[in-house]
């Protein structure tokens, strides 16, 4: 007997762990990165589903559509070659 292809993964390739008056901890792909709301200000007046619904585009860019944020992933995993920071 053989089995059937496996459908689509049930883990999301992005998660929302954690939200805090401080900042935001996002999981990508099992790895994780903490957004300070001082670098990130976006999420300051964000309700906690707008915040919670983030997607995974081209397997490198982080889209929260209804923030109208947008971040490359390499700039969370090396911040030194991205020093451009938001300031409120």
């Amino acid at each position: 007997m053989t089995s059937l292809q496996p459908g689509t993964a049930t883990s999301a390739d992005v998660e929302v762990a954690q939200v805090s008056p401080h900042g935001v901890w996002v999981w990508v792909r099992g790895l994780e990165f903490f957004l300070p709301c001082d670098s990130f200000p976006w999420f300051l007046g964000a309700t906690i589903r707008q915040i919670h619904n983030v997607r995974l585009l081209h397997d490198r860019h982080l889209h929260w559509p209804e923030l109208d944020v947008d971040l490359e992933l390499d700039s969370l995993q090396h911040p030194d070659r991205c020093p451009l920071v938001c300031r409120p």
